[in-house]
């Protein structure tokens, strides 16, 4: 379907644009709040990177799916934003070696809110990559080698990458545990 309005939009239909947006705005978002960490600037890059698409299209030839081609401007918009702003929101871990039967033991005991508050809060928190990969294998349900096209990284640092951002993301859930909803 997309490449139907690839060539529709390439024929001078600029309104059957909209069909990409509507497909992908949402992916869009996600991608670029996992890299920025910043709801403002995730817009501003989604934004962006719709624009730039719609210029560009012309340049897509199709030998990936226009949503790989379309995942790759969003990344590469939301690392120039970072660069521009630099704004590199980073997190090293001091923390000791997490069990990772622990985390999820504590968060059975803890409500829907409390599981989403504390995800939510260890995106923030670990490095933009991390985050970026993190969401497209979990939420966007992406193996590696999809991420690996969709990044430009090599299938190998893309399983590098997720390791350290599930040992990464789980050290700070612990420690957010400690610190959020400890009992007295």
């Amino acid at each position: 379907m997309d490449n139907l309005y690839v060539k529709k939009v390439l024929n001078g239909d600029t309104e059957g644009f909209r069909y990409f947006i509507q497909n992908y705005k949402d992916l869009a978002f996600s991608v670029a709040i996992s890299i920025v960490k910043d709801e403002f600037w995730a817009e501003e890059v989604v934004q962006e990177a719709f624009i730039k698409a719609f210029r560009k299209l012309n340049t897509f030839k199709g030998h990936s799916s226009f949503k790989t081609w379309f995942c790759r401007i969003v990344i590469n918009e939301a690392f120039q934003r970072i660069r521009e702003e630099k704004k590199h929101h980073t997190y090293t871990t001091d923390f000791q070696e997490c069990s990772v039967e622990a985390v999820e033991d504590t968060l059975k005991g803890l409500s829907s809110e409390e599981q989403i508050f504390l995800v939510q809060e260890a995106l923030t928190r670990i490095s933009s990559k991390e985050s970026l990969v993190l969401r497209l294998f979990y939420l966007e349900e992406q193996d590696t080698k999809t991420i690996s096209n969709e990044t430009g990284w090599s299938e190998a640092n893309v399983r590098v990458i997720l390791h350290r951002g599930r040992k990464n993301m789980l050290a700070i859930v612990e420690q957010l545990m400690l610190t959020e909803f400890q009992t007295t």
